[in-house]
């Protein structure tokens, strides 16, 4: 894999040079070389971190992307501190003992009123540290879902938009750094944005669009940031099982342009046992799926062409309403299962759960006396335990109500 992606790059920077017809890259060669071992996980402020950007930055020349910035390249780059404390808020500051993230923006000029912006985090966890949810030492964390998948649809869309006849719109593409350490790179650039943000239409962000299940449930959240949302997502679904979520706050860049009042709209295709673990790679992808959503996003941005600069709505903020926890389960949970009870989509080596015998697929339908109908009565109900607390949980298993007792 390494081999092919190297070879990857240099073909890219060949054509750039030369000025020749790009060569065609396949989002499968994105991944490849985004989430090489090479790239030694991405890890922000890492030397890794700038080939990665640099590959992006090869990759949107190459398809006749111009750089979007006050200095006419395409990175943007901010300094900030790392916390101590989570609660604390990111200073951007120059100086010692400081990481140096670099947001890579491409832009595409049709000349018109108003841009949209498309965005995906390239950034990852590097051999694991904070964030990682592996127990067994360091290793590579080459996030080909999270989200080597997201960029690799960024550049396959500013592929297509270049050649299509789209131009009510212009486009501004970001591979956004510091995703992983809280949003970093898109709280930067809104902050120290390099177009009128007033002229900003809606912003689209794919994280972790890599793994579309053979039922092709897809989830949207921000559906409610703008009032066509629902109607264009539905008449442009050609073959989805939608799951569509209104709230235009939640853990991705999304996020820091929908708190400067843009539409926005994030792409996600579900957790999995793999998520911020060394088992996230290349070949556990569903790059066919990858494409049909490539299609289905062109197909969104085809149908509001025309029409004008989108009504922005806020939402209700769903992540303030989630309970606070003081022990944990030790699962992934489903979040695209919309039937009633909490889907178990992985399940945590030594942790109550595993201890208690559940499984993967199981459905929690009872935890202590709650009865769980959805993830927010799972998460209430496991808000109200302590650790050493044991209760009963009554899962369904293959139609099978199964009862068994559980200690956190």
């Amino acid at each position: 894999m390494i081999k092919r992606s190297l070879l990857l790059l240099f073909l890219i920077s060949i054509s750039s040079c030369k000025k020749e017809k790009p060569i065609v890259v396949s989002i499968a060669d994105d991944v490849a070389f985004l989430a090489s071992d090479s790239l030694q996980g991405r890890e922000t402020g890492t030397a890794y971190e700038l080939k990665a950007a640099n590959y992006i930055k090869e990759r949107m020349e190459s398809i006749g992307l111009q750089p979007k910035n006050d200095d006419k390249k395409f990175y943007q780059t901010f300094s900030f501190k790392p916390k101590n404390d989570p609660h604390q808020e990111i200073q951007y500051v120059d100086g010692d003992s400081t990481i140096t993230g670099t947001n890579v923006i491409g832009f595409l000029n049709n000349q018109a009123d108003k841009t949209v912006i498309i965005g995906a985090h390239y950034d990852h966890l590097g051999l694991g540290g904070e964030g990682s949810l592996y127990r067994e030492g360091e290793a590579i964390h080459n996030g080909a879902d999270d989200n080597a998948s997201g960029v690799a649809v960024l550049l396959q869309l500013a592929d297509s938009l270049k050649t299509k006849a789209y131009k009510g719109n212009n486009y501004l593409f970001i591979a956004f750094s510091g995703e992983e350490m809280g949003l970093l790179g898109s709280n930067y650039f809104v902050k120290n944005p390099t177009i009128d943000l007033s002229k900003i239409n809606y912003m689209i962000n794919m994280d972790m669009v890599g793994r579309l299940r053979e039922d092709k449930t897809l989830s949207i959240s921000g559906t409610g940031t703008a009032p066509i949302w629902n109607q264009v997502l539905n008449s442009a679904n050609t073959g989805f099982k939608l799951v569509l979520k209104e709230s235009g706050v939640g853990p991705s860049d999304h996020t820091s342009f929908y708190l400067q009042d843009i539409p926005v709209l994030h792409f996600f295709t579900g957790q999995h046992e793999d998520y911020h673990k060394p088992g996230d790679d290349y070949d556990k992808l569903n790059y066919e799926g990858m494409n049909m959503i490539t299609a289905y996003i062109l197909d969104v941005i085809e149908e509001l062409d025309d029409k004008p600069k989108l009504a922005f709505k806020k939402t209700k903020n769903e992540s303030e309403e989630v309970p606070r926890f003081k022990v944990a389960l030790g699962v992934v949970p489903d979040y695209l299962f919309d039937g009633e009870g909490m889907r178990i989509d992985g399940v945590s080596e030594d942790k109550p759960a595993e201890k208690a015998g559940l499984q993967k697929g199981d459905i929690v339908v009872k935890l202590g006396d709650s009865i769980i109908v959805d993830m927010m009565s799972y998460m209430r109900a496991l808000s109200t335990f302590e650790e050493g607390n044991s209760t009963k949980v009554i899962v369904d298993r293959n139609g099978e109500k199964i009862e068994t007792e559980i200690t956190f």
